[in-house]
C-alpha cells in the first residue's frame, strides 16, 4: 500500500506542476486557452491514472496467474477511458481549436508516461509470474 500511496503523491505533484505551468502560460502569453480547460483535462487524466494504477496495484497482490490479467486490464482500461475522454473532449465539447488539441495531447503524453514508468518500475522490482 505504501508504494501505491507514494505514487499517488507523485501523481498529485505532477498534476499541480501541470496546472501551475498552464496558469503561468495563460497569464504570460496570448494563447487562446481557458484555465478551466486545463483543470478539466488534468483532473480527468489524473482520475484515469489513479484508476489504472489502483487496478494494477491490486493485481500485484493476487495469485501469480491473475497478475497478468490485472495488468492487461489496467492498460486496456486506460486506453478505453482515454479514448472516451477524447471523444467527449473533441466531439461533444467541441474543443477542436489548435490550443485545445495540443493541450490534450501534451497532457495525454505526460500522464501516459507517468503510468508507464510506474508500471515498468514495479515490474522491474517484481516481475509478473505465470505458471505453465
Amino acid at each position: 500500500m505504501k508504494l501505491f500511496s507514494n505514487n499517488i503523491i507523485r501523481l498529485l505533484v505532477l498534476n499541480a506542476l501541470i496546472i501551475s505551468a498552464g496558469y503561468l502560460l495563460i497569464k504570460t502569453t496570448a494563447i487562446n486557452l481557458l484555465f478551466t480547460d486545463i483543470l478539466i483535462l488534468a483532473g480527468s487524466f489524473s482520475a484515469i491514472a489513479v484508476t489504472i494504477l489502483y487496478i494494477f496495484f491490486i493485481g500485484r497482490r493476487k495469485h501469480p496467474n491473475s497478475q497478468v490479467i490485472y495488468s492487461m486490464v489496467s492498460v486496456s482500461l486506460k486506453f478505453l477511458l482515454e479514448l472516451v475522454l477524447a471523444l467527449v473532449w473533441f466531439f461533444i465539447a467541441k474543443k477542436t481549436g489548435l490550443p485545445s488539441v495540443i493541450l490534450f495531447f501534451i497532457l495525454y503524453l505526460s500522464f501516459t508516461l507517468f503510468s508507464i514508468l510506474f508500471i515498468l518500475n514495479t515490474l522491474k522490482n517484481k516481475s509478473l509470474q505465470t505458471q505453465v
